[in-house]
């Protein structure tokens, strides 16, 4: 084996991982506004036609849904589904790739940055995918 075998196996390792952690922070942000909404598993999964047996795995970050269940979902949660694919990682932008704070204090789209964005990004004893799904979730308010 070469060096050069080694590059292309590590872009596809971290690519995994990324598609990994959109998986995972998407399920939190569907769990937390479906426990928001005071839904048991087996009511959204009967609002969506979706068995709760799958809900569960997406959810859990086990499987990446499709655009027809994501539309759903979003249903079932009264959520706009724009956002709800943002978080999927198929609008605009994915939340947890988001633009941050420049040096002037705004993000790079012009919006003012959030201080509750801010402490969220900089709280330590969250894992990457939490703090996607708060920040999600935080938006969703902002964005209704």
């Amino acid at each position: 084996m070469t060096t050069g075998d080694a590059g292309p196996r590590e872009e596809r390792a971290a690519r995994s991982e990324g598609w990994s952690q959109q998986v995972n922070a998407l399920g939190g942000f569907i769990r937390a506004q479906r426990q928001m909404a005071k839904l048991s598993l087996r009511e959204m999964a009967s609002m969506t036609r979706v068995s709760n047996a799958y809900l569960s795995q997406v959810e859990r970050g086990l499987h990446q849904p499709s655009l027809k269940v994501l539309h759903s979902i979003a249903d079932a949660l009264q959520l706009n589904a724009e956002q709800l694919l943002r978080q999927a990682g198929w609008g605009d932008a994915p939340a947890e790739a988001a633009p941050r704070a420049s040096s002037a204090g705004t993000a790079a789209h012009g919006d003012p940055v959030s201080s509750v964005e801010e402490a969220v990004r900089a709280e330590t004893r969250l894992t990457e995918e939490q703090k996607a799904a708060i920040i999600g979730v935080y938006r969703s308010f902002l964005d209704a």
